[in-house]
């Protein structure tokens, strides 16, 4: 559902209008000449800028065959983001559909991605109202496709570019979070354009994903003694209720997340918002963007994110993949259970992730990686869409 919870969102937005510069911002190292005097004895420190053109030149792709392309092209009237990554441009394109909305996964991307761009051209997007996007355009000018309709028909359009510029005849789509909502109409609508849907923290039904977040909240608070939690999510009560605002939202997505909804184990969401300020693909600018662009995103699409329904769409014409964190209450695990039950496809798998929430790319990569490489890569191999195998030699 939202991949930021509200609270964080907000949080965002007051950083984004600070006038704090992050590239002063610095970090422990090893045999640099610091910009930044560090208290003695400690280690020497390093600027952003120093850090992320390290992590650059780290994943920098030097392959002959490989694309390393960050681009603005003119989707849906207004300038749209990509950034296009991968070793072997001989390999299928795997199209990410970010969650939020307007939560960009292109500046934490460096983290997890890394080892896919051996086998898939990656292509992350930041959407209308996101980020890089967000900060290339005016409110105005994004405003009029600030639905689920014209987001998924930016979306077609991405695709659309994507084939015909690397002649793929396929790709993979990859929907996470609010990008399922967008993923499962584009696939219902151009069933032909996709090797696969691949799905990794699915929008089932939005009202009932409220009601069980909020119990799955209220009982750990409760079986731990939290009289804070306890008595904010008694405060929002009946949940969701007839009218649902941001505010009583963040109260329910704070508590579910502090109790591992969102991420395994944790309470908070820090770790991804420190990898963001460090990533090498964002700038200051960018970063400031994300903020900004989720409050505007939110008051477009709040409304149609919360009243999403799928029940009832479980028929598609391309394969489908199905990735779940079996603690997931950001998106309530066991409605993408229920609803992976009644889908029919060409054909279909779940993955339960037993260690992961919501985030499974970052709480499990090890083994979300070793998933997408046999449970989608071959569907692409058939088709001669994928560069040649390592030669082995066995004795």
């Amino acid at each position: 559902m939202l991949r930021r919870p509200l609270l964080f969102i907000l949080a965002l937005a007051v950083a984004a209008v600070a006038s704090a510069d992050a590239s002063s911002a610095t970090v422990p190292a090893q045999g640099q000449s610091p910009q930044v005097q560090s208290p003695q004895g400690q280690s020497p420190l390093m600027s952003r800028d120093e850090v992320t053109r390290i992590l650059a030149g780290n994943r920098q792709i030097v392959s002959p065959r490989g694309i390393d392309e960050t681009v603005k092209v003119r989707i849906g009237g207004i300038d749209q983001w990509l950034s296009i990554r991968g070793k072997d441009r001989r390999n299928p394109i795997l199209l990410f559909l970010h969650g939020g909305p307007a939560s960009p996964a292109m500046p934490e991307s460096y983290t997890f991605q890394t080892p896919w761009e051996d086998y898939f051209t990656v292509v992350q997007w930041d959407q209308r109202g996101a980020g890089k996007t967000y900060a290339a355009n005016t409110e105005q000018a994004m405003a009029p496709g600030m639905t689920v309709d014209g987001m998924t028909d930016d979306a077609a359009q991405v695709v659309q570019y994507l084939r015909q510029r690397y002649d793929k005849q396929k790709v993979f789509l990859l929907g996470h979070s609010w990008g399922t909502v967008l993923g499962v109409h584009l696939a219902q609508l151009h069933p032909d354009w996709f090797y696969a849907y691949i799905s990794v923290g699915q929008v089932v039904n939005g009202h009932r994903n409220e009601e069980l977040g909020y119990a799955f909240a209220l009982h750990e608070a409760t079986a731990q003694g939290n009289d804070k939690a306890v008595s904010e999510l008694q405060a929002i009560a009946p949940y969701p209720g007839t009218k649902l605002t941001i505010d009583r939202v963040g109260v329910r997505s704070q508590w579910e997340m502090y109790y591992g909804g969102l991420a395994y184990g944790r309470h908070d969401f820090q770790f991804e918002g420190d990898a963001e300020e460090l990533s090498p693909d964002y700038s200051k600018q960018d970063l400031d963007a994300i903020g900004k662009g989720s409050l505007f995103s939110l008051n477009h699409l709040l409304p149609a994110l919360l009243s999403a329904d799928f029940d009832h769409v479980t028929h598609f014409e391309c394969p489908v993949i199905v990735y779940v964190g079996q603690h997931d209450y950001t998106t309530a695990h066991e409605l993408t259970e229920k609803w992976f039950g009644d889908i029919h496809a060409p054909s279909k798998r779940l993955v339960m992730f037993a260690d992961s929430a919501h985030m499974i790319m970052q709480e499990q990569p090890g083994r979300f990686l070793t998933h997408l490489v046999t449970d989608a890569l071959p569907l692409a191999q058939k088709a001669g869409d994928a560069a040649p195998v390592e030669v082995t030699r066995d004795q």
